[in-house]
């Protein structure tokens, strides 16, 4: 069992000026680590995960830490955003506020205002509460390096447990979430060990909204978190849901095909059955509180 050693490791700290400067300092041989909110990189170099000889602070550079209206309601949010300010930013809770609860759920206030949404998806943790927010809302996430840049969707990005599709060089510089359909509704469910505060052992985010070329007249989409190697989407659930009518035994149906997808096993937080049996009551949950919702804005 490794033991937690106390303190930091000796490290260079930089303050990047330029993209430039950054991929340079990526590239240049010594072991470097990026520095956004630093919730994560900090604790990983206390217990010894790495011990990086640069720190290459990213947070100042342009564009980082701002949240920006696009075209036709869509929103680009700085990799750099702290999760508090993402949370309570009113572009974001008016009309995407599936991802205000998905990251209001992050651990604690006092963390959140550190913590950044791009550090969340860029930790690539199966648990990362952002990601299935990111999956059901498909975003791109905008990465930069020292060949220009390099638009990544949501559903390419997460590569392995702690491992995303940023290339040598390249930062996460950005998050598109693209405009959202027309009336949705959305709900993202976090089951941990404690009330706030922790880990997910399961999380499911859902995405409704009413669409005339669907057989049911609703679309939906669907993922997950903590229950496979890295935050996935759930395409069975989501076919089940557009091809029947939409009650009771339609949900239940899609419930069950979110925990068939779902790929846990056992940690120190929960087994891999508990988790399978938590994915498919979750699932039903949000399905039906979003399917609830629906019907009341009909």
């Amino acid at each position: 069992m490794k033991s937690v050693r106390p303190g930091l490791p000796e490290f260079d700290y930089i303050r990047a000026e330029t993209i430039e400067q950054v991929s340079e300092l990526l590239k240049n041989g010594k072991p470097s680590r990026l520095l956004m909110g630093g919730t994560d990189v900090f604790v990983q170099m206390r217990d010894g995960a790495f011990s990086p000889a640069i720190l290459v602070d990213v947070k100042h550079l342009p564009g980082m830490q701002s949240i920006q209206k696009t075209g036709n309601k869509g929103l680009r949010i700085g990799a750099a955003v702290d999760l508090n300010t993402l949370a309570g930013h009113p572009e974001v809770v008016k009309s995407f506020p599936l991802l205000a609860e998905a990251a209001q759920s992050v651990a604690s206030y006092q963390l959140r205002s550190r913590a950044t949404m791009g550090g969340n998806l860029c930790n690539a943790s199966p648990a990362a509460d952002t990601a299935p927010a990111a999956l059901v809302l498909e975003a791109i996430l905008v990465a930069q390096g020292s060949n220009g840049e390099r638009r990544i969707p949501a559903h390419d990005f997460f590569t392995g447990p702690g491992q995303n599709a940023l290339q040598d060089g390249e930062i996460l510089t950005s998050i598109e979430i693209p405009p959202p359909p027309k009336g949705p509704v959305g709900r993202y469910l976090k089951l941990g060990r404690n009330a706030e505060g922790d880990l997910a052992i399961v999380g499911v985010a859902v995405l409704g909204y009413a669409d005339k070329t669907s057989e049911s007249g609703f679309r939906f989409r669907m993922a997950l978190s903590s229950v496979a190697p890295t935050p996935i989407r759930v395409p069975t659930a989501e076919d089940i849901l557009e091809s029947r009518t939409i009650g009771d035994e339609t949900i239940s149906a899609a419930a069950q095909a979110a925990r068939k997808t779902a790929k846990p096993i056992d940690d120190v937080r929960a087994s891999a059955g508990y988790r399978s049996a938590m994915v498919e009551v979750h699932a039903r949950r949000a399905l039906h509180a979003v399917w609830t919702a629906l019907g009341r804005e009909a």
